[in-house]
């Protein structure tokens, strides 16, 4: 029989705080002694810092852990309408981190989370940034657009007709069907998970703000050439750790990663679908943590 995804694995998330970033309140889980090395953890869409629920405990030892919601995701404030951009996401870090007086950092990241982290490389690649980022490992996302394969829901959620009102007619039941489809066959999502994830999706708020957040697809077309760039001329250890069975992000695009990426770090998770960090706790963390580490 197949076992849910974090089944029989307690997890240790703090619960997190609000903190004032520019204009809008932004969830934050900060945990760890501040003399530990920063580890930023970079969610994906359409949830929220949870995500690294199951690989929290296992990274506590090692690093002081951040994770923020996103703008419009999770509970952090969701602006409507308001134009949803990586870019901004991205100032949302640099703030985050010299609010914290933080000049030092690894980056893990997932899926959404993988494209604000190729604008934070992109951006490092200039001078006169105000902390450096020593070290990243990506997780199943959509780094480049044409190996990306977008489920149909989001693609009809991005039509400026149709999106708003699908955005309000997603269901529970939905939702579980749609996450099912991109877990790994034999790592099917546990009801907890589905139950957490969904709770932040329910308000009517929440869901109104998807089409707007669903612009970052189109984004990754018109930026692909810097965001590519961020990746082939990183001077920084990258790594790639991808579920196989990912339909959205797995096999297609590890394939199109090594093709692209000169000298191409890729850690394969065979069966294990689009979250690699909850289906597949231990196994990420054990190939992350190499890359993550500040070296001796």
């Amino acid at each position: 029989m197949a076992t849910p995804a974090g089944a029989n694995r307690s997890h240790e998330l703090p619960a997190g705080s609000a903190i004032k970033l520019g204009p809008h309140q932004l969830w934050l889980r900060d945990s760890g002694p501040s003399a530990l090395p920063v580890l930023v953890c970079l969610h994906g869409f359409p949830s929220s810092g949870a995500d690294f629920g199951r690989v929290w405990p296992l990274l506590a030892p090692h690093f002081r852990l951040l994770a923020l919601d996103w703008l419009g995701l999770g509970q952090s404030d969701k602006p409507h309408p308001h134009d949803y951009r990586i870019a901004d996401q991205a100032d949302l870090i640099d703030t985050l981190l010299k609010q914290l007086h933080i000049t030092s950092c690894a980056l893990l990241a997932h899926d959404y989370g993988d494209t604000v982290t190729q604008e934070l490389l992109a951006r490092q690649q200039s001078a006169g940034r105000p902390y450096h980022i020593r070290a990243v490992v990506l997780l199943n996302g959509g780094l480049f657009p044409e190996a990306h394969r977008a489920r149909l829901v989001q693609r009809l959620l991005c039509r400026p007709l149709i999106g708003p009102i699908l955005a309000q007619l997603i269901s529970a039941s939905s939702y579980a069907r749609s996450m099912r489809a991109i877990f790994g066959p034999a790592t099917p999502p546990d009801t907890a998970f589905l139950n957490e994830s969904w709770a932040a999706l329910h308000p009517r708020a929440a869901r109104r703000v998807l089409p707007s957040l669903l612009g970052y697809l189109a984004e990754r077309r018109l930026h692909r050439t810097r965001w590519l760039a961020a990746l082939t001329d990183a001077s920084i250890p990258v790594r790639f750790i991808v579920g196989m069975a990912d339909p959205i992000s797995g096999a297609h695009m590890a394939a199109r990663y090594e093709a692209l990426i000169p000298r191409a770090d890729i850690v394969r998770l065979d069966r294990i679908g689009h979250y690699p960090q909850w289906e597949a706790p231990e196994a990420v963390v054990s190939a992350a943590l190499p890359i993550l580490r500040p070296a001796a």
